[in-house]
């Protein structure tokens, strides 16, 4: 099953990071793209690159992209991160940044995810135990306090799946179905009807939840029958109810073959059962990939029909696989984000090369990405 951004998926934990969050579990290159300004590309370097550049390594399993910062997982359960680091992102004890991958202790992590605007990082590990680190001023950590962390802290439980976050905010699945959500809590954000912050985890009603994906002040969520659910601002129409107006408890969005989902800041996307692609929300720099910069409030299908795994950064721009390899990307091209060497906007997919793309994951300004080796 593929995945996307800002994403987790329960029965599939370990592809979180592509979306997603990723898709393609085992060892393969991986390439990034797109502003640098904090070595966030794994290059050794500030310089930014607007087409795919290969970090060292060729046993890379998972990946995640945040605003300023990066995780990959290698096959061997390591975890590495590198980036920007002013809020202890990173987890390596300290507020340096890096410009190239450095390890974070420990052998047996599973699912990650490094949070865009919020600058802190997640990951669990194989025994089902859930860790953060980062900043925290929202009690997005989960540790029941506001206090930063610069090492990975663990949130109490030892069944968890998967997690993901938002603005000021993060979601986690546990191994019943359960979804729970803590963070900051305006516009009903964490899905518990009402507008209370939450600085540990608080349970969203259900326990069929599959996958989720939030995004600056919204959430859209799958469950097991395949169908789709949103909540939080819709200021933009990126709930998908067909109208500008918040929830703070799910509400369905129509249908019931929905698959993979994503977030960007103010939109979002999911594909369904048919391979086709949707898009609504906010689409200043052509991020729905409609050939225009109209916004949209309920599901509207982007041409095509092989749409794989889908990943909407922070910075209005989308990236997509299809089945056959190939890997598209639209939206602001600010710094080369797109992956087509030039910084021109798209509305409409335009193809980054290549043919055996594997995962994915848009961040705020910089892109990562594997392929098959």
């Amino acid at each position: 099953m593929s995945l996307r951004k800002n994403t987790f998926d329960l029965d599939n934990h370990y592809d979180l990071t592509n979306s997603g969050q990723n898709g393609y579990v085992g060892s393969s290159p991986l390439f990034a793209w797109g502003y640098n300004s904090n070595g966030q590309l794994g290059q050794n370097n500030t310089t930014e690159y607007s087409s795919p550049i290969q970090i060292p390594g060729t046993t890379w399993s998972s990946i995640s992209a945040g605003q300023s910062h990066s995780l990959a997982r290698k096959s061997d359960g390591t975890l590495w991160s590198w980036g920007s680091n002013y809020n202890g992102q990173l987890g390596q004890g300290d507020r340096t940044y890096r410009s190239s991958p450095v390890q974070i202790p420990g052998t047996t992590w599973s699912s990650i995810f490094a949070n865009d605007l919020d600058q802190c990082s997640f990951a669990t590990k194989t025994d089902g135990t859930l860790w953060a680190w980062g900043r925290n001023v929202f009690g997005n950590l989960g540790q029941n306090d506001i206090i930063n962390r610069s090492s990975p802290v663990q949130i109490p439980g030892n069944t968890w799946s998967s997690v993901a976050g938002g603005t000021n905010q993060a979601l986690a699945t546990k191994t019943d179905g359960t979804l729970w959500a803590w963070g900051y809590g305006d516009q009903g954000r964490l899905g518990v009807n009402n507008v209370t912050r939450y600085s540990s985890p608080v349970q969203i009603p259900g326990t069929t939840w599959s996958s989720v994906s939030t995004g600056y002040r919204h959430t859209i969520a799958t469950k097991t029958d395949n169908t789709l659910w949103s909540w939080g601002s819709g200021s933009n129409g990126q709930l998908g109810q067909g109208d500008r107006t918040y929830r703070s408890s799910p509400v369905q969005i129509p249908g019931t073959t929905w698959s993979s989902i994503t977030t960007g800041r103010f939109n979002s996307l999911a594909t369904k059962t048919d391979g086709t692609l949707w898009s609504w929300g906010y689409n200043s720099n052509g991020q729905l990939g409609q050939g225009n910069t109209i916004r949209y409030s309920s599901p509207t299908q982007i041409p095509g029909t092989t749409w794989s795994s889908i990943s909407a950064g922070y910075g209005n721009f989308t990236l997509a696989s299809k089945t056959d390899g190939t890997l598209w990307a639209w939206g602001s091209n600010s710094s080369g984000r797109l992956g087509v060497n030039n910084t021109t906007n798209y509305s409409s997919p335009v193809q980054i090369p290549g043919t055996t793309w594997s995962s994915i994951d848009a961040g705020s300004i910089h892109s990562l990405a594997t392929q098959l080796q």
